[in-house]
């Protein structure tokens, strides 16, 4: 199988929309799967991620299977932190939470990280909790059972499928430390989603196992290609 994870393009938080650029962005993401094609498309419920897949799902003839726990506003419940101007923001922004992320108390806590005392206000370890059994569910629905302690995937049922996941930027963070077993700390502090970035996973089988394997991660080659600026959210150009 290979699985792709594709961030929504560049945004209206409210109302939940796109603007005319992720329009533009949605449809050159539409024209780069069409060339090899989907067998499955699955979003976020948010319009925004739901209007990113809709031309992807048009030229290829496809309906949208909608996640709800995919939705980005409970990653923001679970993984936010107060924030003394916007009231809220993800906790990889909070300079005092990214210093504990990476300080060695922590890290040697490993995929328990969030039983740190000085977490114990916040609600990590009921998102991590959350997210780990929404995408074990996810992906044995795809035939692929999570085998935690040895950070691989049984192969429950052989999958030829091409899989497309469209959601969020802060959610899918929390979706890749699962999905590949790395602790979410270590992750949301070193990788980052642009908007409409596609990102390929390949679910090869290696005697009945699968180790997912990143092929790419936040590509937006789709948008050079279409004449589209590229770089990270209308700030950093590249």
């Amino acid at each position: 199988m290979l699985f792709f994870y594709v961030r929504h393009g560049d945004p209206i938080y409210d109302p939940d929309s796109l603007t005319p650029l992720g329009e533009a962005q949605a449809n050159a993401l539409a024209k780069r799967f069409c060339v090899h094609g989907l067998d499955r498309v699955f979003s976020s419920p948010s319009n925004r991620a739901v209007q990113t897949a809709k031309p992807t799902c048009a030229l290829l003839k496809k309906e949208i299977t909608l996640c709800d726990w995919a939705e980005e506003g409970l990653a923001m419940r679970d993984f936010g932190v107060p924030h003394p101007v916007h009231k809220w923001t993800w906790c990889f922004y909070d300079t005092d939470i990214l210093r504990l992320f990476n300080s060695p108390e922590v890290k040697a806590m490993g995929h328990k990280w969030y039983e740190h005392p000085a977490f114990a206000d916040h609600r990590f370890k009921q998102g991590v909790e959350r997210i780990d059994q929404a995408v074990d569910e996810f992906f044995l629905s795809l035939g692929y059972r999570h085998d935690r302690e040895n950070a691989r995937y049984e192969i429950v049922k052989p999958n030829c499928e091409r899989v497309a996941l469209f959601a969020h930027q802060g959610f899918g963070l929390s979706f890749f430390s699962s999905m590949l077993d790395i602790p979410y700390p270590l992750f949301v502090t070193r990788f980052d989603l642009s908007h409409s970035s596609m990102s390929a996973i390949n679910f090869e089988d290696r005697g009945g196992y699968v180790y997912p394997q990143v092929l790419q991660f936040s590509s937006d080659a789709h948008l050079y290609r279409e004449g589209i600026l590229t770089g990270y959210n209308n700030g950093i150009k590249f």
